[in-house]
C-alpha cells in the first residue's frame, strides 16, 4: 500500500539555525517530486465492500506507475478517506483530504449522494474530483457547462445504461411486462426514472414499483406480489450483496426461470451466480466493465489483481485502477501536476482505456461503452459493448 506519510520532527538547534534559509527550497522540491492523490469511498458500513476493491484498484495503479517511474518523473501518493457511503461524511471526508493532506486531485466516491454533496467543495477548492463508479446523471447535468468545471466522470450514467438495458430486454427478449424492485436510493431510483423515460418506446408497462433500503433481508412479500402480477421481468437496481438474496427468495417462491432480473447488481459474479444459479439465468446486466472481457489490458488487470490481493476484481476495483491511469495520461499531456492544465487536458484527452477510447464531452462526461451481459448456463456471455449518447436537459 501507499499509505505511507513522512511526517519528520525538526529539532531546531543552533547548528541548523544558520541553514534554515534553505528549508523552502527543499519543500519545494519534495513536493515538485510528489502528485497528491485522495480517494473518498465507504471503508466502513454497509457498502465498506466496495470501498475495498476501489482502493485496491487504485493501489495497484498507483504501485504500477511508481514502479515504472511515476508521471513526468513524479510519484504518486496516494491517501484514503472514509465516506461511511452517507454525504455528511462524505463531505467532511474530502475538506480533510484538502485541508490537512493538500490533495490536488480527488477520486470518489462509490455513492452518487455522496459525488453530489462533494461537487460544490471540491469546486470551492479547485480541486479536480475525478468520479470513477457513482452513476448518477446529475452529476454531470451539473458539470462542465453545467456549472462544476471540476469534476469529471470516468463512468457511464443510469440514464445510458437504463436505455441499453431497456432496449435489449425488449428487443432481443420481447419482455414488455416489468416489475420495479430497486434499492431506496439516488442510484436506485434515477435508474428507475429513467427506465420509465425509454420504455415507452419498446412498448413496455411496468405492473408494480417497490424499493428497499440497504440492509434490508426479506423481500418474500414482495416478490409474491410480482408473481403474482404477471411481470416477465423485474427490473433490479441494487447493492451486490442483496442479490444472493433476492435470488435465493425468488427459488423459494418458485420464481426461478420465469421471472428474470434485469439491470444492475453484479449478476455476473461467480459468488453471486453460486448463491442462485436458478434464478439468475438469463439476467440481463449493463456493466461498465468484466472480468470476462476480452482484451489484452483488461485480462492483464486481472491476472495482476488477482495475484496481489487473492480475489479476482469487481467493477469497482476495474474504475478505479482505470481513473488513476487516466489522471496519470492526463498529466502526462499536460507535462505538469498543475491542476488547471491537468483539467484542460483531460477536456481534451483521447485515453486508450481496455474497454475502449475515452473522450469528455463538454458536461465532462465521459463518452464510452458499456457492456453488455446475460448469464447463460451458470456462465456470464458478453453480448457486446453499446453505446448511448446522454441527452441533457434543455437549458
Amino acid at each position: 500500500m501507499t499509505h505511507i506519510f513522512s511526517r519528520r520532527m525538526l529539532c531546531i538547534t543552533g547548528a541548523v539555525l544558520s541553514v534554515a534559509g534553505a528549508a523552502p527550497f527543499a519543500t519545494m522540491a519534495q513536493a515538485a517530486d510528489t502528485i497528491k492523490l485522495g480517494i473518498v469511498a465507504p471503508m466502513s458500513g454497509p457498502n465498506a465492500r466496495y470501498g475495498a476493491f476501489s482502493m485496491h484498484g487504485a493501489e495497484l495503479a498507483v504501485k504500477d506507475i511508481n514502479a515504472a517511474g511515476g508521471v513526468n518523473g513524479m510519484k504518486i501518493e496516494l491517501f484514503n478517506a472514509d465516506s461511511q457511503g452517507t454525504p455528511v461524511e462524505g463531505v467532511s471526508a474530502t475538506r480533510r483530504l484538502i485541508d490537512q493532506d493538500g490533495v490536488d486531485f480527488v477520486i470518489g466516491d462509490v455513492s452518487s449522494s455522496v459525488t453530489l454533496a462533494m461537487q460544490p467543495v471540491a469546486e470551492d477548492a479547485q480541486v479536480l474530483l475525478l468520479n470513477a463508479a457513482s452513476s448518477n446523471p446529475k452529476i454531470t447535468y451539473q458539470a462542465g457547462v453545467g456549472g462544476f468545471k471540476w469534476t469529471y466522470r470516468n463512468y457511464p450514467t443510469d440514464e445510458n445504461r437504463a436505455l441499453i438495458v431497456a432496449k435489449y430486454a425488449a428487443e432481443q427478449r420481447g419482455f414488455t411486462k416489468f416489475a420495479v424492485l430497486s434499492v431506496d436510493s439516488d442510484y436506485g431510483r434515477s435508474a428507475i426514472t429513467f427506465t420509465k423515460k425509454y420504455l415507452p418506446d419498446f412498448k413496455g408497462q411496468i405492473l408494480s414499483e417497490d424499493y428497499y433500503k440497504e440492509g434490508e433481508v426479506d423481500f418474500r412479500s414482495v416478490l409474491a406480489k410480482i408473481r403474482d402480477n404477471g411481470a416477465q421481468a423485474i427490473i433490479y437496481y441494487g447493492l451486490a450483496d442483496t442479490t444472493p438474496i433476492l435470488a435465493r427468495q425468488m427459488i423459494e417462491l418458485g420464481m426461478a426461470g420465469k421471472v428474470t432480473l434485469i439491470g444492475n447488481g453484479e449478476f455476473n459474479t461467480e459468488k453471486t451466480i453460486k448463491a442462485a444459479p436458478s434464478a439468475l439465468e438469463g439476467a440481463v446486466e449493463a456493466a461498465a466493465w468484466l472480468p470476462q472481457f476480452d482484451s489484452p489490458a483488461s485480462k492483464a488487470f486481472v491476472e495482476k489483481f488477482t495475484t496481489s490481493y487473492k480475489e479476482a476484481p469487481n467493477n469497482h476495483a476495474y474504475v478505479h485502477w482505470d481513473t488513476v491511469n487516466l489522471l496519470a495520461a492526463a498529466i502526462k499531456q499536460a507535462g505538469s501536476a498543475d491542476k488547471t492544465k491537468v483539467r484542460d487536458a483531460l477536456s481534451k484527452i483521447k485515453y486508450k482505456s481496455p474497454v475502449g477510447e475515452v473522450t469528455f464531452d463538454d458536461h465532462n462526461q465521459a463518452r464510452l461503452p458499456m457492456i453488455l451481459l446475460q448469464i447463460e448456463k451458470g456462465v456470464p456471455s458478453i453480448k457486446g459493448a453499446y453505446t448511448a449518447d446522454i441527452q441533457y436537459p434543455a437549458k
